[in-house]
């Protein structure tokens, strides 16, 4: 009965229910994680999902919102007997605005696309998640995605100036504009940024842009021991430099990456830092020098300037393949996001090696050393479920690490399903509390992405 009303709302090709379509839609981009849904919709306005939202909250069906499914917490599993609503075919830019810096795009465009346009314009969008080739924008607002450009120019949220949000009632709400400055009320859309479709479904998105840096300079530092690359990332950071990346690989990582995309990285290297410095071509020519001079001084045994554009992508590809290359390497690949002030990146670092023994683990850790998001990768066997309870006593280690120097369980993949059981030791009870009565409010059926977060 309820898949004839999709139907009708949607139209017969929009609805999705062979074995073979749903068994595509049980997964996302988490491992160990998966769950058949009752139907897939696929919809393409705005005016659709609020009709599927209304008619699912009339007859309380869950309905779990999906991009592409690149997510890495499990937020956009199904739910048992949920509908799926996939967004990938919202995918037009609505404007380009060059004389106020803003693109409005639907929220299955994917984040290349929207960098691309930006480009043609003379423009810039700074958030380059790991993802960004495949992600959409729709599933970056929602769970406020970052990247290696995060430690100069910000995440996602800091991107966002109005949106299109379905509620879960079917309520079309409009909030943002493209005012500058805008304080009448609260600020609404900031309550959607990061809620992973549990308190509505974003439909379109208004994004600032800035003016495009016109120099940029990369260099690649390495080192005998892991912890003189977070000791410079803290003296750079010390030094009143931002650059615009400043990311981190460890030697297994490092192997991964010549294994696989044979860069010409140092494979006996415990550590190497890529970093970027972009503006004015003075200030990039002076940044660039000061970093390499830190670098050495904090035990970097060599750094290599790229000398022009191709060497340039070729250092970052180094790190931009992490993840691809190390997902080679055993079946199940878990990939973890804790996050540390800066100043305490050397303890943390130190911490994930020791564990790495404690449990006898291969761990690869890379990540956005600049704003203390490291990655720790897991390379285990899902089947061996000895192990597999060896990682789960190993990641609760590193995130009650991580919360105890200040930091968090997550710095941009958010909670999801993987990481709501680490939320309340971070958050407090009043905190939770707090959500969960946002969540009432605007969803008292609970129809929205139920059982994640909490």
């Amino acid at each position: 009965m309820a898949i004839e009303e999709l139907k009708r709302i949607v139209g017969d090709a929009n609805v999705l229910t062979k074995d073979e379509e749903l068994t595509v839609y049980s997964y996302d981009g988490t491992a160990m994680l998966n769950e058949r849904p009752l139907c897939v919709v696929m919809v393409e306005s705005t005016e659709h999902v609020a009709a599927v939202l209304r008619m699912a909250n009339q007859r309380k069906i869950a309905v779990v919102p999906r991009g592409s499914g690149t997510g890495l917490s499990g937020g956009s599993i199904p739910s048992k007997g949920s509908i799926v609503l996939c967004t990938v075919k919202m995918n037009r830019i609505l404007e380009v605005d060059a004389r106020n810096l803003t693109m409005r795009v639907e929220c299955g465009t994917l984040t290349q696309a929207i960098s691309d346009a930006a480009e043609k314009a003379g423009l810039f969008y700074p958030p380059d998640p790991g993802s960004m080739k495949i992600s959409t924008i729709g599933g970056n607002v929602a769970y406020n995605s970052g990247g290696l450009r995060g430690l100069k120019y910000g995440i996602t949220r800091n991107y966002v100036m109005g949106l299109k949000v379905v509620l879960a009632d079917g309520t079309v709400l409009d909030t943002g504009n493209k005012c500058v400055k805008d304080v009448a009320g609260y600020t609404m859309k900031d309550l959607f940024v990061g809620s992973e479709g549990t308190l509505g479904i974003i439909t379109e998105v208004l994004l600032r842009l800035i003016p495009k840096p016109r120099a940029k300079k990369t260099l690649l530092a390495t080192y005998g021991k892991m912890t003189d690359a977070a000791e410079t990332v803290s003296a750079i950071i010390a030094a009143k430099i931002i650059p615009c990346t400043l990311e981190f690989l460890d030697s297994v990582t490092i192997n991964c990456v010549e294994d696989y995309a044979k860069i010409g990285l140092p494979r006996d290297a415990e550590a190497i830092l890529l970093m970027e410095t972009d503006g004015h071509p003075a200030v990039v020519e002076e940044e660039a020098a000061a970093m390499a001079d830190i670098a050495r001084k904090n035990g970097a045994r060599d750094v290599r300037i790229a000398a022009d554009a191709i060497e340039s992508a070729t250092l970052a590809a180094a790190r931009r393949t992490a993840f691809s290359a190390l997902a080679r390497i055993a079946p199940t690949v878990i990939l973890e996001d804790a996050t540390v002030p800066r100043s305490e990146l050397a303890k943390m670092v130190a911490f994930i090696q020791s564990i790495s023994k404690k449990y006898g683990l291969k761990i690869g850790t890379f990540g956005h050393m600049g704003d203390g998001n490291l990655h720790p990768t897991f390379l285990t066997n899902e089947r061996n479920k000895e192990e597999i309870h060896k990682v789960e006593g190993a990641m609760k280690e590193i995130f009650d690490y991580a919360i105890d120097l200040g930091g968090t369980i997550t710095g941009e993949h958010g909670v999801g399903v993987a990481k709501k059981p680490f939320l309340p030791g971070q958050l407090g009870e009043a905190s939770i509390g707090l959500h969960k009565r946002v969540k009432a409010a605007l969803d008292p059926n609970g129809i929205l992405n139920p059982g994640k977060m909490f």
